[in-house]
């Protein structure tokens, strides 16, 4: 599952869940090269990539993009403690991924093709059990050391043993690594029949083996480590900013997949405590970069001088890949969340229509699937092939699921979903006592705390817990630093959280670390809710080992449904855009691409930097 911002995501940021134990294989002795198989420069999913061998760079770049300036942006959540964005401890900076290459690279204008990065190269067994990369010659660490098929099965045991569990799910089906030789690489795969995995075992970082293994991996660690990636680590200052340099000497800054991008010479990530901080510093020019993601600030807060001057512009960029799952998620290992009439119950007290029209200017629309804004998502009654899939489960599932629409299509007035709530959770076995609902035979009453570390999501949070509180609900809202909030969810001590799960238009291996059982008592996995279904379990099998498109598209709608009807989490909204605020002295190739925004192809227009220098002087 490529997305194309992932680098530029804050590694920081409380979603952040990757992970499953795993127990893979060491470097075999040299084997001879398939070479019955052809070389290729690229793979695609299901067809042929759309550009050819002698591609000179992406179709939306500007490949005479000038180099230079410096691009400063907020990391929200207080502070970090790592630059090591690969294990389970610590708080790792932002931006970390910056200062690694992968063996291949994914083009932002197709659904899932990816090119040869660190790879020059690469045979695909017919039948997909097994790949072989071959390695640049020029390929050099930052410290000047060749990127070897030895660093490339170093990284992989390194990262499924000792690193964050995500690796494990992710890469859980590759059965050996070998080192052919010093610049040829083979994975072989087990017989799950999984068109996805040659191409993700190509996204694996690679790290410096001769680096490495002299220190403890699993330590968090403020030091510069080197990568192979076209920016290095030039300043570290915990609690403020971590600052990035671009590689004047970077090995492969005119590759194809390289050529036009990573134009800027300083990525800067300023640390924030608080949002509405970073927002004073961004009108301000202290920053120049923002993700709008507050509905109001977009609506009316762009009234500063600044904005008014035609120093700051907006941008809406529509977004390319189903729109990103945000919800508050139960936490199921706790009883009283056990009985899906409870889960659905508290689900009814979300009033999204309030919150749009009197917090978000009827900016976004409800999120009613987990493959949103896509032909995944589940819709009206389970037929034809995807009824096939779930018949056999039908004595686990519930009979509504396959006699009522997915539910999404609850009544709009809040007092009639209050009243179904409340008959959901009698028959749950609660009844009211006064002002507090209690369970009838246990007499506990029902509690929710809220565990937050934004307090932008609080505003959005107690309306719930007051539609709660009419039904006899004692809800609360827990407010900590990112530290502790990363602590805590990694004890899976809270009630409830926020969790985010984006998708891309491939769903694959990923959704194992999302849903399934094996990741459901992992610490850091993305099933922050602990959900363990056979059903799903089966499902998410499934859709891995989808063979076409429409097979993928007819197991995600079953996926879907049966996640929906499960009711683990309360959906929240979405816009369908990216909503983006800068200084106005960038530059980018236009039209964006069709799958995500690519930051990396911006560049910064000399002339417009100093005239915004200038005219802030004279302020």
């Amino acid at each position: 599952m490529p997305h194309a911002l992932r680098r530029l995501t804050l590694a920081a940021c409380a979603n952040l869940a990757w992970l499953l134990p795993f127990a893979p294989v060491a470097a075999a002795p040299a084997a001879p090269h398939s070479e019955a198989v052809p070389t290729v420069h690229g793979l695609a999913l299901y067809d042929a990539p759309e550009l050819p061998a002698d591609f000179s760079h992406f179709p939306h770049v500007n490949p005479e993009a000038p180099s230079g300036g410096t691009l400063t942006q907020a990391a929200v959540g207080g502070s970090f403690d790592s630059t090591n964005p690969f294990i389970i401890r610590g708080t790792p900076a932002a931006g970390l991924f910056e200062i690694y290459d992968t063996l291949v690279e994914g083009n932002p204008g197709e659904p899932f093709s990816v090119y040869g990065l660190l790879a020059e190269g690469m045979r695909l067994d017919p039948e997909r059990t097994w790949i072989e990369f071959d390695l640049r010659p020029e390929a050099r660490f930052h410290d000047g050391e060749p990127v070897t098929a030895h660093d490339v099965v170093y990284s992989f045991e390194l990262l499924t043993e000792q690193g964050n569990p995500f690796y494990g799910a992710y890469y859980a089906d590759v059965e050996s690594v070998t080192a052919l030789d010093e610049r040829t690489v083979r994975f072989d795969f087990a017989e799950v029949h999984s068109r996805e995995l040659p191409l993700i075992v190509g996204q694996l970082p690679v790290l410096p083996r001769h680096y490495w293994e002299a220190r403890d991996f699993t330590a968090p660690t403020l030091a510069a480590h080197p990568g192979s990636g076209p920016y290095r680590i030039a300043e570290v200052d915990p609690g403020r900013r971590i600052v990035y340099e671009r590689d004047p000497d970077y090995w492969g800054r005119d590759l194809a997949v390289k050529r036009g991008r990573h134009n800027i010479d300083r990525l800067v990530y300023d640390y924030y405590r608080d949002r509405d901080i970073a927002w004073e510093a961004f009108k301000a020019g202290v920053l120049d970069y923002r993700i709008d993601a507050r509905a109001a600030t977009w609506a009316i807060g762009y009234d500063f001088p600044a904005y008014r001057d035609g120093l700051v512009r907006r941008l809406a960029v529509p977004d390319g890949q189903p729109a990103r799952m945000q919800a508050f998620v139960f936490n199921l290992r706790r009883d009283k969340f056990a009985d899906p009439r409870v889960r659905e119950a508290l689900s009814l007290t979300f009033d999204f229509p309030w919150l749009n029209a009197n917090l978000f200017y009827d900016a976004y629309r409800r999120t009613e699937s987990y493959f949103q804004n896509s032909e995944m998502a589940a819709s009206g009654l389970p037929e034809g092939d995807e009824l096939a899939l779930l018949e056999p489960w039908r004595d686990q599932l519930p009979e509504r699921l396959f006699q009522e629409p997915v539910p999404h299509e609850h009544p709009l007035e809040l007092r009639e979903r209050l009243r179904l709530a409340l008959d959901l959770l009698r028959e749950a076995g609660y009844e009211v006592q006064g002002d507090r609902l209690v369970h009838g035979e246990t007499g506990q009453p029902l509690t929710v705390e809220v565990l937050l570390f934004d307090t932008g999501m609080e505003r959005v949070t107690q309306p719930m817990l007051r539609n709660m509180a009419r039904l006899g609900i004692q809800g609360s809202i827990r407010i900590v630093d990112i530290n502790q909030y990363l602590n805590r969810l990694r004890r899976f001590d809270f009630d409830m959280t926020v969790g985010q799960f984006p998708q891309s238009n491939n769903p694959g291996n990923e959704q194992r670390d999302f849903w399934t059982s094996a990741a459901a008592e992992v610490p850091q996995s993305r099933n922050l809710m602990g959900l363990a279904d056979p059903v799903v379990d089966d499902l998410v099998d499934r859709l891995i080992r989808a063979d076409s498109r429409e097979a993928l598209n007819v197991t995600a709608r079953a996926l879907d449904r049966v996640l929906l009807w499960r009711f683990p989490m309360i959906p929240h909204y979405h816009s369908g855009e990216t909503r983006i605020a800068i200084w106005d002295k960038f530059a980018w190739p236009e039209p964006f691409p069709e799958y995500g925004m690519d930051l990396a192809a911006w560049w910064v227009d000399a002339e417009r930097e100093a005239e915004i220098n200038q005219r802030l002087r004279r302020r």
